[in-house]
């Protein structure tokens, strides 16, 4: 297993779905089942190469960097082919092929309209590609081009296949269906980022040619040259705010969060599982994997406007989701305060908090995929997603209800699921930040944390009794609805065990993280 140690594990984990996506391309749209079945094969042989580099993976030097490989990409700028995992990043690349396998077993059969399963599964295998590839690049120039990857197979996924039963949004005068606005906005507002941050990068690139030999694009070295402290004052200043406004429109933080609750609300279901379960944390973590160690000086002079833009998400997260009558809205609105206790992880600076930080990303694929996926599959047999008609579902699907039951007290933060460790020692985090931060104002965000943990079971408690309690609608007697299927089993079975597990066992995730965390910590800040 040699050559799988020295970058091809990485390169076959990357790249395969790829190879899947051009196959399915060269196969007539008539043959469903050979599509189906490329897509599912591609996806499967995906995620035993994510689990074989959990095999060869050294978690004694989880601190460092492995199974990697660094060669000549585009000499003329510089850059490379450096790609390798850390115990930072190897979780998120399993958790990224272990989804991707789930949509195409959940896509088995549930297909959005239009019916063209040839087109959307290749666009689920691309999105694969650049949401691994980003978790693994460790050249700017590598981490963008994966980066901006993602970005046209979501605006096609939600502009083609999206809601068509939503309300037209007026647009400098015109009426866009409301798919083909969300899509719009999704892809604007992530461009507008990407600009900022591909400045930050250029920035960077320039700057160290001033300092080294030549310029590089790689983050290993740039991360030594801000950990010697070469990256200082007002170059760092508007470097940092660069990334930071590319990064946290993916995250998104409050205010730039809008594009969110409508690119969900108009997703179709495995669209909105991909965006929730990888996508938003693209950006939390980039912010662990370059604006930390990169900018660790400004990492610390802003970090009390992150904390405080991540409590506000919290809170404005919790209150918008007690406003919300659309089922698949509220759970979008979720996520923009479950990232908050992410961006508070990360905010403390500390190896408590950004450990909180990858395993609230984790968390938050599994049970907020899960939550997707169970919305979707209740509008399929509702036509609707009104929390205001769906009442009583308990009594017509009694086992999705506990299924919903489930991962809404996962996504509440109930000790013994996955989502407790996350928000618990994000809190826990902010009681004593890294030195020299204000650990007054950070108590603060404590406290406001606190404070959304209790909205968080407000508005997941309101949702079940709107759904799942009381008696069935008049619309819905004498209709026959059919409970969780053989292929809805296989997609969320994993994922209810995987919540479990983690929840019972976190160290299934420390036991990656905190070494590499701890190593983050001390060469940014020296403890």
């Amino acid at each position: 297993m040699e050559w799988f140690d020295n970058g091809w594990g990485l390169v076959l984990t990357v790249f395969l779905p790829l190879a899947g996506a051009i196959v399915l391309l060269a196969i007539p749209r008539t043959k469903e089942d050979a599509l189906k079945g490329v897509a599912l094969v591609t996806s499967l042989a995906t995620f035993a190469a994510g689990v074989a580099l959990l095999g060869r993976f050294d978690f004694s030097r989880a601190g460092e960097l492995q199974l990697g490989m660094d060669v000549p990409w585009i000499d003329a700028i510089g850059a490379r082919f450096h790609i390798g995992v850390d115990g930072i990043s190897l979780p998120l690349v399993v958790l990224s092929t272990f989804i991707t396998l789930l949509v195409v077993l959940y896509s088995w059969d549930h297909w959005p309209e239009p019916h063209n399963p040839k087109l959307l599964l290749a666009l689920v295998l691309i999105l694969a590609v650049g949401m691994t590839g980003t978790f693994v690049a460790l050249d700017l120039v590598l981490f963008f081009v994966f980066f901006e990857v993602v970005l046209l197979p979501m605006y096609f996924m939600i502009g083609i296949w999206g809601d068509r039963g939503i309300r037209e949004v007026p647009v400098f005068g015109w009426k866009l269906e409301m798919r083909l606005y969300a899509s719009l906005k999704f892809f604007v507002f992530t461009l507008f980022g990407s600009a900022f941050m591909l400045l930050g990068f250029l920035a960077l690139y320039f700057r160290s040619g001033t300092i080294l030999p030549e310029r590089t694009f790689d983050i290993v070295r740039l991360s030594e040259l801000g950990a010697a402290g070469a990256f200082t004052g007002t170059f760092a200043f508007w470097v940092f705010f660069a990334l930071f406004l590319g990064f946290a429109v993916k995250v998104p933080m409050w205010p730039l969060h809008t594009w969110l609750p409508d690119a969900h609300t108009a997703a179709p279901t495995v669209g909105s599982v991909i965006l929730a379960a990888i996508l938003l944390k693209l950006g939390t973590y980039a912010f662990v994997r370059i604006s930390i160690p990169i900018l660790p000086q400004e990492a610390a002079n802003w970090a009390w406007l992150i904390g405080l833009l991540a409590v506000i998400g919290i809170i404005y997260g919790s209150l918008a989701c007690l406003a919300q009558t659309d089922m698949k809205r509220l759970i979008a609105y979720s996520s923009v305060g479950h990232m908050g206790f992410v961006m508070l992880g990360i905010a403390t600076l500390t190896s408590i908090g950004i450990n909180a930080a990858i395993i609230g990303m984790v968390a938050h694929g599994l049970i907020t995929g899960l939550l997707f996926f169970l919305a979707g599959s209740m509008a399929h047999r509702y036509h609707t997603r009104d929390m205001g008609r769906l009442g009583g579902n308990m009594k017509l699907m009694p086992v999705m209800g506990v299924l919903l039951g489930f991962a809404a007290m996962a996504s509440l933060g109930l000790p013994a699921l996955a989502g407790f460790w996350g928000e618990f020692m994000a809190l826990m985090a902010s009681f004593d930040p890294l030195d020299g931060l204000d650990p007054g104002l950070f108590r603060g965000f404590m406290i406001a944390g606190a404070v959304g943990t209790v909205l968080t079971a407000g508005y997941m408690l309101w949702m079940l009794r709107e759904v799942n309690f009381g008696e069935p609608a008049d619309e819905w007697l004498g209709k026959e609805f059919h409970d969780v299927g053989t292929f809805e089993w296989l997609a969320w079975a994993p994922l209810v065990i995987a919540t479990i597990a983690l929840g019972v066992y976190p160290k299934l995730v420390f036991g990656m993280t905190n070494d590499a965390v701890v190593r983050l910590v001390e060469q940014a800040f020296g403890g």
